[in-house]
């Protein structure tokens, strides 16, 4: 039995509607975004900067929903002697825990309020070739996301803020 022309266009339009909404998803996150704010909450509720008082960040999404993210904490210290191959072990955790850099590709359900993160690479090399979820909201310029929680409880909490196009 053949399906008939009616059911192929209305299958061919459902379609080109998911694929014009995910566009459309994307088109709404697109952009360079500058870090707003890096915090944490605690499993009490309390809330704190979680690099630093005064982090800094980019956040970069093409209209294929490629990404790129980096947040750094001002404070790092710099090393003594100048050179990575001769840092000390403290100058090397400090480097390490004060950034958060990954990159891939990121989808966005707008209906769900979710972006959901295909992290390639990452400095934390256990998020490589994962899949992360968080919730977000997008408000304007701003964009913030809860990030999976720590193994101790602690939510990580992420905001931008669009760059000027």
């Amino acid at each position: 039995m053949k399906p008939s022309k009616n059911v192929l266009l209305a299958s061919l339009l459902l379609l080109a509607h998911g694929a014009i909404h995910a566009k459309e998803s994307i088109a709404a996150i697109e952009g360079s975004w500058t870090l707003d704010f890096a915090d944490v909450q605690h499993a009490d509720g309390t809330r704190a900067h979680d690099y630093g008082d005064a982090p800094k960040g980019l956040l970069q999404i093409d209209h294929q929903g490629h990404y790129s993210l980096f947040i750094f904490d001002r404070a790092r210290p710099k090393f003594a002697g100048g050179d990575k191959g001769t840092a000390t072990p403290e100058e090397i955790r400090a480097a390490l825990m004060g950034t958060s850099s990954h990159y891939g590709t990121v989808e966005m359900d707008a209906a769900k309020g979710t972006l959901t993160f295909h992290i390639e690479g990452s400095t934390f090399p256990n998020w490589e070739g994962s899949t992360q979820v968080r919730a977000y909201v997008l408000s304007g310029d701003k964009l913030s996301y809860k990030v999976p929680p720590r193994p101790n409880g602690d939510i990580p909490l992420t905001g931008w803020k669009r760059m000027p196009r």
